[in-house]
């Protein structure tokens, strides 16, 4: 349920560069035997679309839209009711009542409903006293509940929370509160799905086996890719616990509400399923695009979720926001996902031994979104787009022949500075870039020639050799460039796009690659409030970053003055830990000085936040652990001949939202 609490993201993707750590392995947790979800669920969560305007209605048309666009066939199941479905109090008898101006039918009818479609119904509670959105809750009534739920013909039960609890706030205690109502579930006799939405809170990865079906280990997702980065972040080292009736839950699905972009989407239902997590729709069907409706219905992805080896794709490498993901197959075969978090193109690779594979004269790879199949040698590549993920299923068949060789085609201009996240281009002038095709079949190619396209306007000429007779099996067709953006081009970031053209076994084919560059203008001389500039990114967990106020969280606009420990401050940045803004200040500044802190709006006794600045991937100033009772610190940083400045606000680890405040940032320039 929505919350106002964060999830973890690594400091070094902040910092914009190097390697991160894998997550450490987790205790094995065991299943609960109660014979359920033995693949992780599959369905439709309204919450995420439709809040607290939940109705019959909707549920009925939701499970009628199942059946008829088939998405049933492809493994939906669980149509689920989230908060607010039921009156404000509990009648005299103690039983919680459907609202009836929303289900005039009552659950039981809703659920008779849906049973009638060949569907399974969900429903949904919290381990207090009242739901996230005030409405009557479960604690103390657990017994009573359950079988209420039973009776109406619930098959699935989301239990949240939220409200006040007379249970000590420590793992024992969320461990007490969930198991009361595992055991009234189990005392109905009905099989009843139990998701524990316990936030993450207490690492129930460790302990939840035993007590749900799945459990949450993330604060709530929102429709944006940095909360989408953060919980891949959080959840992907999770692996160890997950197996069948025992799902690592990283909440439901935003797919097709509007706040990414379909590569985006690509990459939260391509990760969900490779992390055998709950694959939950969150979207209003009824009004579902062409482009969301085939993210969503795509089986050859699903299969991966609901394969029966139940494994939760391990990351086996990961730097430069560059990830590797492999999950073993119930057939042998492995799943592998090139995930590219950075906010430009890659080329990102890896070898079938890497990935568990045995050695075999040549290797398919079944690309899962485009569904054609090559063969490779041994590498795993391909191009993938800022925030894209590239997901093969790897296998070793005997007429690997049949298949086309695998070919990567690449585009690498000059990073800002070495491990940027960026490479800069100069408007007017001739900028260095290189390409390269390269063969990474069994299979030789022949007739290779290399292209490469700018936006139009641009002067893009070769300055070496674009074409090849023939590339062996691993060999390579390099060619350097020079790309000249006009002068004048508005600042802002722009694609490369390198093309090839060859033949394999007398077959002509094609293939592409692509990389982005950022034609940026530094600071005018003088002094600059931060929060006068463009940044070039800013990513944030909850809300978008504000200008010269605190962040509200929500919309852009919604926050108050930034103020730290009384202090008050005019201009500033307001963020939400775990956030990073970058600025392009092109070699032109000398420093930066800023106080920070926690804004007063949250409570000192829980948030916990630290701050960092860094220049060029470098560390030059950190605050160090603080908390809203804390009074603003300052903190200086030198730029000298420094290209990219990164402002960073961790939550140490913490579970609570911190509102973190730049207050009064200036920067001198010139």
């Amino acid at each position: 349920m929505r919350r106002l609490l964060a999830v973890v993201v690594a400091a070094v993707l902040a910092a914009g560069g190097g390697a991160a750590a894998v997550v450490g392995t987790p205790t094995e947790a065991k299943a609960l035997p109660n014979g359920l979800a033995v693949t992780p669920p599959m369905g439709f969560n309204d919450w995420n679309s439709f809040g607290c305007g939940v109705d019959e209605q909707l549920i009925e048309q939701t499970a009628d839209f199942f059946v008829s666009s088939g998405l049933k066939d492809a493994g939906y199941e669980y149509v689920n009711i989230d908060d607010c479905w039921s009156l404000k109090q509990r009648n005299a008898d103690g039983h919680l009542v459907p609202d009836p101006a929303k289900f005039p039918d009552g659950i039981k009818g809703t659920a008779d409903y849906v049973h009638g479609k060949g569907l399974k119904l969900g429903i949904y509670s919290s381990a207090g006293d009242r739901t996230c959105a005030g409405y009557p809750a479960s604690f103390g009534h657990e017994t009573v509940d359950a079988q209420d739920f039973a009776d109406w013909g619930v098959d699935y039960l989301k239990y949240d929370n939220c409200g006040a609890r007379n249970t000590p706030e420590t793992k024992d205690g969320y461990i007490d509160r969930y198991s009361r109502m595992r055991d009234a579930l189990a005392a109905t006799g009905r099989p009843i799905v139990y998701s524990l939405c316990e936030w993450g809170n207490f690492d129930p990865a460790t302990w939840a086996g035993g007590v749900g079906n799945l459990w949450r280990t993330t604060g709530d997702i929102s429709d944006n890719w940095a909360s989408l980065r953060s919980i891949v972040r959080k959840n992907m080292g999770l692996y160890a616990a997950a197996g069948p009736g025992a799902w690592n839950d990283p909440d439901m699905l935003e797919v097709g509400n509007g706040g990414m972009t379909d590569t985006e989407y690509r990459t939260h239902f391509g990760l969900w399923s490779m992390m055998a997590a709950p694959l939950l729709i969150g979207t209003d069907l009824r009004k579902a695009t062409p482009a969301t409706l085939d993210i969503l219905s795509n089986r050859e992805v699903i299969a991966l979720d609901q394969d029966s080896a139940a494994v939760q794709a391990k990351p086996v490498a990961d730097a430069d926001g560059h990830v590797v993901f492999a999950k073993k197959l119930a057939n042998g075969d492995v799943a592998v996902a090139l995930y590219n978090e950075s906010d430009t193109a890659a080329t990102i690779s890896t070898t079938a031994s890497a990935v568990g594979l045995p050695a075999a004269d040549a290797y398919a790879l079944r690309d899962v979104w485009r569904h054609s199949t090559t063969e490779s040698a041994g590498t795993i590549a391909a191009s993938v787009p800022a925030h894209g993920t590239a997901i093969y299923r790897v296998s070793t068949p005997d007429r690997w022949s049949s298949y086309p060789p695998a070919v990567t085609s690449q585009a690498t201009a000059p990073p800002a500075y070495p491990g940027a996240p960026v490479s800069v281009v100069a408007a007017g002038s001739a900028n260095p870039v290189s390409t390269a095709v390269t063969n990474d079949g069994r299979v030789a190619i022949t007739s290779v020639s290399a292209g490469l396209t700018a936006p139009d306007g641009w002067t893009v000429r070769a300055t070496s050799g674009r074409t090849a007779a023939a590339l062996p099996s691993g060999a390579s067709l390099s060619t350097q460039w020079t790309v000249e953006p006009p002068a004048g081009t508005k600042p802002g970031t722009y694609p490369l796009t390198v093309t090839s053209a060859y033949s394999w076994a007398g077959h002509p084919a094609r293939g592409s690659g692509s990389t982005t560059v950022l034609v940026a203008v530094p600071p005018t001389a003088g002094t600059h409030a931060l929060s006068d500039l463009d940044w070039l990114s800013a990513d944030n967990d909850w809300g978008p970053v504000e200008r010269d106020t605190s962040n509200g969280e929500t919309a852009a606009g919604d926050g108050h003055t930034i103020t730290i420990n009384g202090a008050t401050y005019a201009k500033g940045l307001g963020t939400n830990a775990p956030s990073h803004i970058t600025y392009y200040v092109g070699k032109t500044c000398s420093s930066l000085a800023t106080d920070v802190g926690i804004d007063d709006e949250k409570d000192g006794s829980v948030a916990l936040a630290s701050f960092q600045v860094y220049a060029d991937g470098v560390k030059v100033a950190d605050s160090g652990p603080m908390t809203a009772a804390d009074p603003a610190r300052h903190l200086t940083a030198d730029l000298s001949g420094v290209s990219l400045v990164q402002l960073v606000a961790n939550d140490e680890g913490s579970a609570n939202s911190d509102h973190t405040d730049w207050a009064g940032p200036v920067i001198t320039c010139g």
